[in-house]
């Protein structure tokens, strides 16, 4: 687990700022958490090198892209080693990382092993992943989908 990083009063205002408009200016960052530009430059690399920034991107809006279903999908794999000595749930990780569907995984407590939030286009494509992609991999025995109906909140900020 990654060590936490001390913060400021002034560091959490730079990131709630950052968070809110990643492209403004060191002056205008500067001007609205009452630093000079090079102070507020300084402190953004610093939190830049110690990963408390991890990077940058842009919010798409994933309808806009052609991605109009999102599923919540919770999956089960099995847990002896195999033969050749990995995991299943190692090879289902490393798996993952390569299924461009997949836009977030999270290993889970429980009678579930991982929950994956899958954007796709529509229910065909759906169906094609879980089919041929999914249920195909050998580590996993089960898995259970939610559909989004709607987003009823979603931040993408942290709440400092």
């Amino acid at each position: 687990m990654a060590q936490e990083v001390r913060l400021d009063a002034v560091d959490r205002r730079i990131l709630d700022a950052l968070q809110n408009d990643g492209r403004m200016t060191y002056d205008t960052l500067a001007e609205r958490v009452g630093l000079s530009a090079s102070a507020a430059l300084r402190r953004v690399k610093r939190l830049e090198e110690t990963g408390v920034i991890a990077g940058y991107a842009a919010r798409l809006s994933a309808e806009r892209v052609g991605l109009g279903l999102t599923a919540f999908i919770t999956v089960r794999t099995e847990k002896h080693e195999r033969i050749d000595k990995r995991r299943p749930m190692d090879l289902f990780s490393a798996a993952v990382q390569a299924w461009p569907e997949v836009v977030e995984c999270v290993s889970l407590t429980g009678e579930m092993d991982y929950l994956l939030r899958v954007m796709v286009a529509d229910m065909a494509h759906y169906s094609r992943f879980v089919m041929d992609t999914l249920l195909k991999h050998p580590s996993v025995q089960d898995c259970k989908t939610s559909f989004v109906l709607e987003r009823v909140k979603a931040a993408a900020l942290l709440p400092l």
